[in-house]
């Protein structure tokens, strides 16, 4: 996910008055031109012939340098006009200043990038070719690194299975929109979790998929490039949408069309289902591919494929060719809102919940990280850091582990069970690490797609208006009858739950398919329940997202839900708590309940759902304690 406008909100907060902010920038400028030369509008030649527009920053030295690497699709061209863009320009002048060259370029079909845009789409010989000419300049010793978040760190991973001898590490942030299919995930770049697409990418690609739109004259210097893109920088002015309106529109394909959005995409890709051999063509990462390049990975508990990421993680330390690229991968995960790493202060917030002070030297692990790779400075980076640096909420402090899920962890099994109707927080749902010993017990609910429970905090980005990340109160959803809500009873001593978080629910309906959704909360002894992360799966993905397979009334099914990630401390006296529903919108779309394609379709039914739990059928939560 691309999140530009959050990006700009945390430089915001920081630099907290808007004279503050331009003298800052100015002051950055000046500092940079002093130590850098800087090459703009310099188009480089893919092997199609196709030129990418590319800036470059370098010290003022006649030796070569190693070179940072970032590739986007976002506005750089108004660098030099007073306009900050926060993340860039700042790694531009740490890069310099450090004896890096950085590199920054548009992806295809962006701004002054030649040919046509595409998410992922654009091959990933581009970033091959990139490397390949950058190592070949004078003032480069042919080592290269990437570094970026988000739009500048997804395409990373399927670019470095290309085992390009340039590219010697890789320090990708909040990358899970490049993550096609990992294990059990078949996420194809955060388009889906549990097979319902995640609504992020109709209102990012509002503002990003404008493949319509003017250009130059190839043959056109670049000095007329560098001085026309002071008078026309490309960037649209999209009007304002109401997200939180748009999205609710049916059918689902015509939601773009409904705001008189930008022609592109969109329309592709939202028929595709999660297995659609278009997933495999691009520039996602599948497991498949082999990935041979020290990581410095970084992840945040309120990002939207926190999950997934790790699994990545894993996969790459798992099936490296050696045990020294094994050993040369590293993570870290912050208890952040996605690419908000620099936000944390002494007394972090997301969303509404304090977490303390969440504070980490960023830069200190990333340039040390590049010294040590590209430079070949010997400061002891890979032999002192901790292989996987952790936030845990609730004890408010880093820990560390040399393994992901740390290998003390164990699996406690939580059983779903109720005294009585388990709808709302005022019904009778409890979860027990002791099995349902009664007969059959079942909760009902009714799942209305025109009346679907709305998202409240969450790991989310990229929603406009529609959805706010991080983590809320959820009493005031959990008042409705259409959540089942399961806690355990308070406490008698705190308990860690560090690792990954699986479900299984036994469940039945009245219609062909529909979804269950589970939320993982902290109770407090005064009744606020924070969210720490959800999930989903829709019903007909149950057996694989390869196959499709309806359910009939009268069945009961075993339902194993896309899993969880997180690490906090549930202190004495707090509770443990799940809630279940079938709709979490519009963080994802709403499952319509016929049984159809739904992305096409204006017309839901009202589905009737429940979750059964007995020793035949025990429904449970499964979670990582130390």
């Amino acid at each position: 996910m691309k999140l530009y406008g959050l990006l700009l909100a945390v430089t915001l907060a920081i630099f907290n008055t808007s004279v503050g902010l331009a003298q800052t920038q100015d002051d950055t400028l000046s500092q940079l031109e002093a130590i850098a030369i800087i090459e703009q509008k310099v188009m480089v030649p893919m092997r199609d012939g196709i030129r990418l527009a590319t800036d470059i920053y370098r010290p003022k030295t006649d030796k070569p340098v190693p070179v940072i690497f970032s590739r986007t699709p976002y506005n750089f061209n108004a660098w030099r006009d007073g306009e900050l863009d926060p993340g860039s320009f700042r790694s531009a002048f740490e890069a310099v200043r450090r004896g890096f060259a950085y590199v920054v370029q548009n992806e295809r079909g962006k701004f002054f990038s030649e040919g046509e845009w595409d998410i992922l789409g654009p091959p990933t010989t581009d970033g091959y070719d990139a490397l390949t000419w950058m190592a070949e300049q004078s003032w480069s010793t042919g080592k290269v690194g990437l570094l970026g978040c988000s739009s500048t760190a997804e395409w990373q991973m399927a670019v470095a299975a290309l085992d390009h001898p340039a590219l010697v590490a890789i320090v990708p942030m909040g990358f899970g929109a490049g993550v096609g299919r990992v294990g059990g995930f078949y996420e194809q770049g955060n388009w889906y979790r549990g097979g319902a697409q995640q609504m992020l990418f109709t209102a990012w690609l509002y503002g990003v998929q404008n493949t319509q739109r003017p250009t130059f004259p190839t043959a056109l210097s670049q000095e007329d490039r560098i001085r026309l893109s002071r008078y026309f920088d490309l960037a649209p002015e999209m009007p304002e949408v109401d997200w939180s309106q748009a999205l609710r529109h049916l059918p689902v394909r015509d939601i773009m069309k409904s705001v008189d959005g930008p022609k592109g995409i969109y329309e592709k890709m939202i028929p595709r289902k999660p297995n659609d051999p278009a997933w495999y063509e691009g520039g996602l990462y599948h497991d498949n591919m082999p990935l041979n390049v020290p990581g410095m990975w970084f992840m945040s508990w309120y990002d939207v494929s926190t999950g997934p990421n790790l699994a990545l993680f894993n996969h790459v330390r798992e099936h490296a060719s050696s045990p020294e690229i094994a050993d040369s991968q590293f993570a870290v995960i912050a208890p952040t809102l996605h690419c908000a790493f620099w936000s944390a202060t002494e007394e972090t917030v997301v969303g509404d919940r304090n977490v303390g002070d969440a504070r980490l030297d960023y830069d200190g692990l990333i340039y040390g990280w590049f010294d040590y790779w590209l430079k070949g400075d010997k400061n002891g980076i890979v032999s002192t850091t901790p292989r996987v640096q952790y936030y845990t909420m609730g004890l408010n402090k880093w820990q560390a582990s040399d393994t992901w899920p740390p290998a003390d962890a164990r699996m406690v099994t939580y059983y779903l069970d109720s005294s009585g109707p388990a709808n709302s927080v005022f019904g009778g749902g409890m979860l027990s690490t002791s099995p349902p010993a009664g007969p059959e017990g079942s909760d009902g609910f009714t799942y209305d797609p025109a009346f679907p429970v709305p998202s409240h905090g969450g790991g989310v980005c990229c929603t406009g208006n529609a959805v706010e990340g991080g983590s809320f109160d959820q009493r005031q959803m959990e008042a409705r009858n259409d959540i089942l809500v399961y806690s355990t009873e308070p406490l008698e001593k705190g308990v860690e739950v560090t690792g990954t978080i699986e479900i299984t629910l036994y469940v039945s309906s009245d219609v062909k398919d529909t979804d269950f959704t589970v939320k993982l909360i902290d109770v407090y002894p005064d009744g606020r329940a924070y969210n720490l992360d959800e999930t989903i799966q829709r019903v007909r993905y149950r057996e694989g997202y390869d196959k499709e397979v309806f359910m009939e009334e009268g069945q009961i099914y075993k339902v194993d839900l896309s899993p969880m990630s997180t690490s906090n401390y549930f202190k004495a006296g707090h509770r443990i708590r799940i809630e279940v529903s079938s709709s979490n919108f519009p963080r994802f779309e709403r499952n319509l309940n016929t049984g159809g394609s739904n992305y096409d379709e204006v017309e839901g039914v009202v589905a009737r759902n429940r979750v059964h739990y007995s020793s035949k059928h025990p429904s449970q939560i499964r979670l990582p304690i130390r």
